[in-house]
């Protein structure tokens, strides 16, 4: 695999590693310092990644440099709580919201490789992932009661639809570590690997999705979004719709003569 840095000296100290193998592009939070903390910084450098990979790749990785994923906004470099003009709240308007739609939307697959600690809106960065793998050793942590605010980033569409309102509400409202491998067992993930495996069995993930057909995958993304907010019959309706976009694309049609050739499809991603 032939693997090269996108960062190419833009900046001397980036806070997102951008590396592209292949039609994946992997992305890692990379202040290790801090276990990734999402500064605002980091969280507009992290949407200016994702806007470059929608554009040329054809799946993604993103994942966090050192022991942790991410442990959370950055509390002591971005919030004035002193300030008359402190408003805990704004924060979200102008980085997280954006950030979290645009994993939310994004054109095509997003694999989480979650490594330690996933705390706060770096619990809900990881669990917006298509694909949600992590170490043996990692833990999510709703952090937010401990510090006197809601959950935020959509924590509570995102654990209430995964897990239910039941375990939703004792996450949030306890704020006690869960493990990787009950997070598992609760369904709020995929998989579990060894921590030395994490990295390339989450790139062997997206390897798979970035050989598919990009623009049904894509499709199949927004069903699974629309299925947590519709009625069945909306769900039917947008079916057809999305079934007959891609019926028009040369991967459909790839895929097809494959299967009567009994041959693998070769997808282009058109």
């Amino acid at each position: 695999m032939h693997s090269r840095d996108l960062n190419g000296g833009t900046t001397a100290a980036p806070l997102i590693v951008e590396e592209r193998i292949g039609d994946v592009a992997v992305l890692t939070l990379s202040d290790p310092a801090t276990l990734n903390a999402a500064s605002f910084e980091m969280v507009a450098q992290l949407r200016a990644a994702l806007d470059r990979a929608h554009v040329s790749a054809r799946a993604i990785v993103l994942t966090g440099s050192g022991r942790g994923f991410c442990s959370g906004a950055k509390l002591s470099a971005d919030l004035d709580i002193d300030s008359p003009q402190y408003d805990a709240g704004a924060a979200l308007d102008a980085y997280y919201n954006p950030l979290m739609l645009a994993l939310r939307n994004s054109p095509i697959p997003i694999v989480t490789a979650v490594n330690g600690a996933a705390a706060g809106i770096g619990c809900n960065i990881a669990l917006a992932g298509d694909i949600v793998i992590a170490a043996e050793d990692a833990y999510f942590l709703q952090a937010f009661r401990r510090i006197g605010l809601v959950p935020d980033g959509g924590s509570a569409y995102l654990l209430a639809h995964a897990v239910g309102r039941a375990r939703a509400m004792e996450l949030m409202l306890l704020g006690e570590k869960l493990p990787a491998d009950r997070a598992l067992a609760w369904g709020l993930i995929n998989r579990t690997v060894p921590a030395e495996d994490l990295r390339s069995a989450a790139l062997a993930l997206a390897q798979d999705l970035a050989v598919g057909p990009t623009q049904a995958l894509r499709e199949i993304r927004r069903q699974c979004w629309a299925a947590t907010e519709s009625t069945f019959a909306e769900t039917l309706e947008a079916e057809r719709v999305q079934q007959r976009d891609v019926g028009r694309t040369a991967d459909h049609r790839e895929g097809v003569a494959a299967f009567l050739a009994k041959r693998p499809a070769v997808f282009t991603g058109q």
